[in-house]
């Protein structure tokens, strides 16, 4: 049995089988995940888990290159994005708009969906 960090197998099992400069989206209960990516649903009530939880999870255990955000996150939730900055200091941002992210989003190795209900809380994080 593990005995700590991320237990969840299809998380774990991604994390593990993704290389250099490959994409993780982190999505909101919201998302619309792109029918042709593996979707791994963490959700199990509002804001239960978060982006920001997932987020802080995996940074425990993978080595993250950049966070993208879009635009839209940056209008509508300030404070997400301002947390996130102060969390991860030595991590990258890149900043995009929600339709290219929507549009980029295919490229991941999976959706990990959430319960946030932020405002565009959705982030893709890009492997190390």
């Amino acid at each position: 049995m593990k005995r700590r960090g991320i237990l969840n197998p299809a998380l774990n099992r991604v994390l593990s089988e993704t290389g250099h400069t490959d994409i993780i989206t982190i999505s909101d209960r919201g998302f619309p995940v792109p029918m042709n990516v593996e979707r791994i649903d963490l959700a199990l009530t509002d804001d239960l888990p978060t982006v920001l939880d997932v987020l802080t999870a995996i940074h425990g255990e993978f080595i993250i290159d950049t966070i993208i955000v879009t635009e839209e996150m940056a209008a509508a939730s300030p404070e997400r994005l301002e947390t996130m900055r102060q969390r991860f200091p030595e991590l990258k941002f890149m900043v995009i708009s929600h339709q290219r992210f929507k549009a980029i989003c295919p490229e991941s190795r999976a959706v990990i969906r959430t319960g946030d209900t932020v405002p565009y809380a959705n982030i893709m994080i890009i492997s190390g």
